[in-house]
């Protein structure tokens, strides 16, 4: 497969202190990727390109804490009103009244939490693998793993400094062996019972998994993450972690609040970090509701099965904003 072109990216300040670098393709109606962890705007190099043709402005950028957009100190910077007030500032620059949010990961949360904090500017939303829910907080992951915090990554990465200091020294190793085809949920249940216990902390582990399945990635684009977290580090990303009990505090409303806009949950049939029955309750809280699941597709299901989330995410749009749509074409 030919590596796909993705367009360079521009510095835009989307408030006084915080810049983002966005990547933009094509031109209509917006639809803003909003990629999760540890990943990059370029996570969606393969729906840009198709979401543009088909006659919409495709817009990623690397957010908060990633690649060259900027990365407070504070771990207080990157809570849920700061991320999703970078995407109205990013709207505001751009020109844009609303638009369509299409969030993956920890993405998903923030686009989620658009129509809740910022409705005025939001036409609709999709969810790939991370559907419409509250925010998780830290004692229900306590209680999965019995009180050992080293054995979830999210409990691990609580304490500042101490996951960057593992993983900041195997960046190349992270990818390697992140980027890869699923295993069959049975077989990685088995990987997860460490000495008999569940542990749901690849980061700390990274170097026990085995290069068994083939790459989602070519090595061109495995090196465009590795290169770009070599610089960076893993910090701005983790720190969004440290936040989610404030998230849950300070918005009990998300995942409460009924949605009345189209939405689309993509999920994932393999995926572990977001299984699907995550998603089974959402059409109480989503009143337009579409649901589609991509058969034996992994958390990184939009870089492994492109084609398909592609023709997904076309086709609903085309469908659900074929007016707004329209209302941009020259006559």
């Amino acid at each position: 497969m030919p590596m796909p072109q993705f367009p360079q990216g521009k510095l835009i300040n989307v408030s006084d202190r915080i810049k983002l670098n966005v990547h933009e393709q094509g031109s209509g109606p917006a639809v803003v990727f909003c990629h999760g962890f540890p990943e990059l705007a370029y996570s969606w190099r393969h729906q840009l390109p198709a979401v543009a043709a088909a006659g919409f402005h495709a817009i990623a950028p690397d957010q908060r804490g990633y690649a060259e957009s900027s990365a407070p100190e504070e771990i207080s910077a990157y809570g849920l009103a700061e991320l999703s007030g970078d995407l109205r500032g990013l709207l505001d620059q751009l020109g844009i009244e609303r638009a369509i949010f299409v969030g993956h990961d920890w993405g998903g949360f923030v686009a989620w939490a658009m129509p809740v904090l910022h409705p005025d500017r939001v036409a609709g939303v999709i969810g790939v693998c991370t559907p419409y829910m509250p925010v998780p907080v830290t004692d229900v992951m306590r209680n999965m793993v019995g009180g050992e915090d080293d054995r979830h990554y999210v409990l691990w990465f609580q304490k500042p400094g101490r996951a960057e200091a593992v993983m900041d020294k195997q960046v190349r190793l992270i990818f390697d062996r992140l980027m890869r085809r699923p295993r069959d949920p049975a077989e990685m249940a088995k990987v997860m019972q460490a000495e008999g216990k569940f542990d749901f902390n690849p980061f700390r582990r990274i170097s026990e998994f085995t290069a068994d399945t083939p790459l989602i990635v070519t090595p061109e684009e495995l090196d465009v993450y590795v290169h770009a977290f070599e610089e960076t580090g893993f910090r701005g990303g983790i720190n969004w972690y440290r936040n989610i009990d404030r998230n849950a505090r300070e918005f009990p409303q998300i995942g409460q609040t009924k949605l009345d806009i189209p939405c689309l949950m993509i999920t994932a049939q393999w995926d572990v970090a977001l299984p699907p029955h995550l998603a089974a309750g959402m059409s109480a809280s989503c009143s337009d509701l579409e649901t589609k699941s991509i058969e034996r597709a992994g958390h990184w299901v939009q870089q492994e099965f492109p084609e398909e989330v592609n023709r997904i995410i076309v086709d609903w749009l085309r469908r659900r904003f074929a007016i707004l749509n329209d209302e941009r074409r020259p006559s």
